[in-house]
């Protein structure tokens, strides 16, 4: 079959569009499916966990897959079961259907993103390819951009099922390009077992830290959850070592022996860790703190995606002009003073405090994101250009699970202590104090009727959110120390 390179890129932008959209339009969902559901926190935490655990887990793998088996017959299995698990999603009647059905979701797109570029990668070549990646990248960014106002949208006017539903025709515009116009590819020089005991012991391990650390969440991180994550450790332990052993692991440990290539996705690890945390929380506290409809939420990013849209070009020249390393220092620091501006500000009112802390943040993430993928190119021999930018994908997205649950059972701690205090310093009865307690585990989406009980509670959510800011003001300055040591000085590049 001739592929045709309009359809090749346009079902790639649209299939990639649909996993990286995904994420950042069920947080603003969140608080509504919550509210509508009867769930508490820890359960809408895992409707974006699950997910994210399996993009991350077995996104090395899927790209062996498609390497080895055909990427556009990867692409449209992905795109298939993408598509079974939003229906399932957006007909779940509880919230463990809804999991459930979101953990297939992310199985479907572990299997999207990673043919796409390979997909393109295969489809052009020499300027074409440079001009295909470019578009993809482009686009991609405007879907992102569109992406988080139009699930807000929907959410108000059609409900948060809706979100899942609108999947449903996009997948099969994506089928429709890729089934008779896409060409089949494959790497014939694929060989060899895969690494499923590598994917395994990652899954696992993964699993088992986010499953204690999410449960600690309430405040009670007891004995049991700590053999649980004590467990994931060692799981992660093993896959480490299984990766120095096995002839084609998913990860190859060689690729880590490279200073530049082992700092860059060190930096990726604490930097998008940061933007986990900001854009799981920050939905609820402008939706259940704030009062934002669901929309209003949606345009609440905007600054953030605009300005990495709009810097990333000038950033993308810059790093040939300044150094990486500068770009890179420069960038998460200023991402760090956003998280600062979050952790100090005494109120949770968007436009003083909420919109310069999203803007500096988004500023900072402009001049690093083009600094960070192009330093990460040129970190790497061309031939493995692709399995390093499927390891930093990945890594971003380990680093997001994680920051979630961590943060997660620290936003927990804070929140309960934060309520006690609270409510010892108004003097309540214990008539008064009952609802609250009761309802401690849905934070601030608790349904209470008085309003200093809800003052209280939404009161102690934002303490729990400038602990969350704190840490991620660390996180941050963390990935520009990485920088500052890993990348050495400055370097010039053709």
């Amino acid at each position: 079959m001739k592929c045709n390179p309009a359809a090749l890129l346009s079902a790639t932008i649209l299939g990639s569009s649909l996993v990286f959209i995904d994420g950042a339009v069920v947080s603003i969902a969140l608080p509504v499916l919550q509210r509508e559901l009867h769930a508490d926190a820890l359960a809408a935490q895992w409707v974006v966990e699950a997910y994210t655990l399996a993009l991350g887990a077995l996104m090395l793998l899927s790209g062996a897959l498609g390497d080895r088996y055909g990427r556009k017959r990867i692409f449209v299995a992905g795109t298939i079961v993408f598509a079974i698990g939003s229906i399932l999603c957006g007909f779940a009647a509880s919230m463990p259907i809804l999991i459930g059905a979101r953990i297939l979701q992310g199985i479907g797109g572990t299997m999207l993103a990673p043919a796409s570029l390979a997909l393109i990668a295969a489809g052009f070549s020499g300027e074409a390819r440079g001009k295909a990646i470019g578009t993809w990248s482009g686009l991609t960014a405007v879907a992102a951009t569109i992406g988080p106002v139009a699930g807000g949208v929907l959410i108000d006017h059609f409900g948060w099922r809706s979100v899942f539903f609108i999947n449903v025709p996009l997948a099969i515009a994506v089928l429709a390009l890729a089934v008779p116009f896409i060409a089949e590819s494959r790497d014939d020089d694929a060989n060899g077992s895969l690494d499923l005991s590598g994917s395994l012991l990652v899954t696992i391990g993964l699993a088992a830290i986010v499953y204690a650390f999410v449960q600690g969440g309430s405040g009670t991180f007891g004995t049991g959850l700590t053999i649980v994550a004590v467990a994931g450790f060692v799981a992660l332990g093993a896959f480490v070592w299984n990766e120095t052993r096995v002839a084609n692991p998913i990860v190859p440990p060689a690729m880590f022996g490279r200073p530049r290539f082992a700092g860059i996705n060190l930096m990726t690890f604490f930097l998008y860790g940061t933007l986990g945390g900001l854009f799981y929380f920050l939905p609820f506290v402008l939706i259940q703190v704030d009062g934002f409809s669901a929309t209003l939420a949606g345009f609440a990013s905007l600054p953030f995606i605009v300005a990495i849209v709009v810097l990333s070009r000038m950033a993308g020249g810059l790093v040939y002009r300044v150094g990486a390393r500068t770009m890179l220092v420069l960038g998460p620091t200023l991402v760090a003073s956003g998280f600062a501006c979050f952790a100090l500000l005494s109120d949770a009112s968007y436009l003083t405090s909420i919109f310069p802390a999203t803007l500096l943040v988004g500023i900072g993430m402009g001049l690093t994101v083009a600094p960070l993928t192009t330093t990460l190119m040129e970190s790497v021999p061309q031939h493995s250009v692709g399995l390093a930018s499927g390891v930093n994908n990945a890594v971003s997205r380990v680093a997001s699970l994680l920051a979630i649950a961590v943060l997660g059972t620290a936003l927990g701690f804070a929140f309960n202590a934060r309520v006690n205090g609270r409510m010892d310093a108004a003097h309540l009865s214990t008539a008064q104090r009952a609802p609250i307690d009761a309802q401690r585990s849905s934070l601030a989406g608790a349904r209470l009727s008085a309003p200093i009980a809800r003052q209280i509670v939404h009161a102690a959510y934002i303490d729990g959110f400038h602990v969350v800011a704190g840490a991620c003001t660390l996180l941050a300055l963390a990935s520009a120390l990485t920088a500052a040591l890993t990348l050495g000085g400055k370097k010039k590049t053709a």
